[in-house]
């Protein structure tokens, strides 16, 4: 019986096609939607045969179940396609920590800084944060000079989403990007995801597993050499 459950569940992630179909008898629907009517599986899968198409059902529950004929192949690689573009299209919000010093050098500085607009241009935030040792914890308004400086330094491409604040021997705030930077990053996004809808696809072909019910020839055994 668990076996059988087993079998079950994992048969729900894929749509049953041609010999894999147990039906006696199906509703055909044509590949441009027409309703063909019921009638045996064997006729339903010479018809498919017959258009070098698949039979695949569409709706097992039904009575009796519903079948479609479509290159099964093609229509597999397009839902993948769709799925792939959609997951492209969305726009994933990464938060990058920088961590400076009060005494941070000016190149340091400065190739930090550079990242953080490359980072905040692609649509992420940046979490900055100025870690204080030792004796440095008494001089707090250098940690907060030096934030006030990253977030003059980002002004035409970031915002402070949250001020500096104190989180033990660290000083942190988080930057995001303007509005226009947002919706610029999320146009190149979308750019992205129309240039790979328009890769051409494979060519179409059936699924491996034929609709055709003949066994394939044996080829004639050749005598042994002499």
């Amino acid at each position: 019986m668990i076996r059988e459950q087993r079998s079950s569940r994992s048969g729900s992630r894929d749509q049953r096609t041609n010999r894999r179909i147990r039906a006696r008898e199906v509703r055909v629907v044509s590949a441009d939607g027409e309703q063909l009517g019921v009638m045996p599986l064997e006729a339903a899968l010479a018809r498919a045969r017959d258009e070098g198409l698949d039979l695949v059902e569409i709706s097992p529950m039904a009575s009796p179940p519903v079948c479609k004929l479509m290159d099964y192949g093609k229509f597999k690689y397009e839902e993948k396609k769709k799925a792939s573009e959609a997951k492209r299209a969305q726009v994933v919000i990464q938060l990058k920590e920088v961590k400076l010093r009060p005494k941070t050098e000016d190149h340091d500085y400065e190739f930090k800084v550079r990242n953080m607009r490359r980072f905040v241009e692609e649509g992420n935030k940046a979490k900055v944060v100025v870690q204080f040792r030792g004796r440095e914890i008494t001089h707090r308004e250098q940690g907060t000079a030096l934030l006030n400086d990253v977030a003059q330094d980002l002004k035409d491409v970031a915002i402070v989403e949250q001020p500096p604040r104190m989180e033990g021997r660290l000083m942190f705030m988080i930057l995001a990007p303007t509005p226009k930077v947002a919706q610029k990053a999320r146009e190149a996004v979308k750019q992205a995801a129309q240039a790979a809808k328009r890769t051409p696809p494979p060519q179409g072909k059936p699924s491996t597993e034929s609709a055709s019910a003949e066994p394939a020839p044996v080829p004639d055994e050749q005598p042994a050499a002499p």
